[in-house]
């Protein structure tokens, strides 16, 4: 066995039964403090093979408090007292007892059982007061002092056991609060994936619309001696047709109860000064700064671009505090790059709500693009895109 797995093991075995040990050490300790001590005036009065094994029995209970957590530090008291009506010198006169009452006192009061812990602390100042009073040597302070000293074991063990409690609590709030942002997140993911595919749908039906009026046309174009191409087209012209109806039905799973059907044309980049001029409205004046030259964008791209900027300044605007945000729009050869920066505080704390920056990190993953949200260097939040191009954007 190597060194440090000897040293593990020597640790964990002193964790586990360390304890264990020191009160059998008390134990044997008492036992021989009273049979080896002489003390004319203090030690006790029965006999050495009642009284050595009497005060050992005493301490030894303590070995059972993990499966009596009550009854064994209770165990200790009891006997104490009921030891001081036999002798009322022994129980004071063996420092390894009194220390074992202390350490009863302690798992009484830590307890998680308020009134077995209470119960506890009554037995504790009544064993503690009995002790005294078959003293025959006790002062008059001792019947204040001593149970005062054992009822602060009692509360220091009180007062670990409600932090532990108050560890634990957090704890559970926290792991709650984490299941809770999770969920959240899940949601916001599913409803930012809904939104995009209403958005695909109208347009991909807007794209299938113009397709199946073309071939009508065309169909409608053609001699009636190409019978066979005219049916050809006229298959064509009902499969989208079909197509059309399916993806219609569909939607409509997918809008909520109190959606209008009607949709509002969904709005691209060319749409930015409307947004820019609502938020300005808002209290939040925004400047905006396009880089390269602007060419036209595919359509669920240039919505999704809108979306980012939309989202960017919502968080400015209801988050962070922002007094002035600036928006960059980079046209590149193969990529869109979308910044919106703001001197606030910064994105809302994920609590559950508020999971704007979610959405746009999922419309940003199904185009293959970057994102990055956080502190900027000189101040203020900043949210920052890359949507790559993939050669069909001019």
């Amino acid at each position: 066995m190597h060194y440090g797995q000897l040293v593990t093991r020597v640790w964990s075995l002193s964790r586990a039964y360390g304890f264990d040990v020191l009160i059998v050490l008390a134990a044997v300790e008492s036992a021989l403090e009273v049979a080896f001590r002489h003390d004319p005036q203090q030690e006790p009065r029965t006999t050495l093979w009642f009284a050595v094994p009497a005060i050992a029995l005493v301490v030894l209970p303590l070995l059972a408090r993990r499966r009596f957590r009550f009854a064994a530090p209770a165990s200790v008291w009891l006997l104490a007292a009921a030891l001081s009506f036999v002798d009322g010198r022994l129980v004071p006169f063996s420092a390894s007892a009194l220390v074992a009452g202390f350490l009863a006192a302690f798992l009484l009061g830590n307890l998680r059982d308020v009134v077995q812990a209470r119960l506890g602390l009554a037995i504790v100042l009544s064993g503690a007061a009995i002790i005294v009073y078959k003293d025959p040597s006790h002062a008059p302070g001792e019947f204040v002092f001593t149970p005062l000293l054992f009822a602060i074991g009692w509360l220091a063990g009180f007062a670990v056991r409600e932090r532990a409690e108050q560890a634990e609590a957090a704890e559970v709030r926290a792991s709650h609060a984490e299941r809770e942002r999770e969920a959240a997140a899940r949601i916001a993911v599913a409803e930012e994936r809904t939104r995009i595919a209403r958005e695909l749908h109208d347009i991909v039906a807007h794209a299938v619309s113009v397709m199946v009026l073309q071939v009508g046309a065309v169909r409608h174009g053609l001699p009636e001696t190409l019978p066979e191409d005219r049916e050809a087209l006229q298959g064509v012209e009902q499969t989208g047709r079909t197509a059309l109806a399916e993806m219609r039905r569909l939607l409509g799973a997918m809008r909520d109860d109190g959606e209008d059907a009607a949709r509002v044309p969904q709005r691209g980049l060319g749409n930015l000064d409307g947004l820019l001029d609502e938020v300005g409205r808002a209290g939040l004046p925004v400047r905006l700064r396009v880089d390269g030259e602007p060419f036209p964008l595919p359509h669920a791209l240039d919505v999704s671009a809108y979306r980012i900027v939309q989202e960017g300044l919502t968080n400015a605007l209801k988050h962070a505090r922002a007094s002035q945000a600036e928006v960059i729009v980079g046209y590149g050869a193969d990529e869109l790059r979308i910044e919106v920066h703001d001197n606030g505080s910064g994105a809302m704390p994920n609590n559950g709500h508020g999971h704007g920056l979610v959405g746009v990190r999922e419309r940003v993953k199904i185009y293959g693009g970057e994102m990055t949200a956080g502190p900027a260097s000189g101040g203020g939040f900043v949210l920052s895109t890359r949507l790559p191009l993939r050669g069909d954007g001019r």
